[in-house]
């Protein structure tokens, strides 16, 4: 068995009182109460995308259009810039 390490990029918005996180790489978002609650409920749901997108023999990255990207749309929104790592176990049979 071998991990496969994914990097994708990742954004924390503000919005209003909450705050929104996407990975535009993956077309993923989720949104959390604070900062730290946006990115972990990110990368739980990048994970789960991924892995079911490998799951079902599906394309995992599907990136969103370059006009909707939060660095066009409104940089004054990013509160955070990370790196979301996804590792998965990867079996191989014959």
């Amino acid at each position: 068995m071998r991990n496969a390490p994914f990097r994708f990029e990742g954004f924390v918005l503000r919005s209003g009182r909450k705050y929104e996180s996407i990975c535009p790489d993956l077309d993923v978002a989720s949104f959390g109460k604070t900062p730290a609650d946006a990115r972990r409920s990110l990368l739980e749901a990048c994970r789960l995308h991924v892995e079911s997108a490998i799951e079902c023999n599906l394309p995992y990255l599907r990136p969103m259009p370059p006009d909707d990207h939060p660095l066009r749309e409104e940089p004054s929104r990013i509160v955070e810039r990370f790196m979301v790592k996804i590792e998965i176990a990867v079996r191989a049979h014959a």
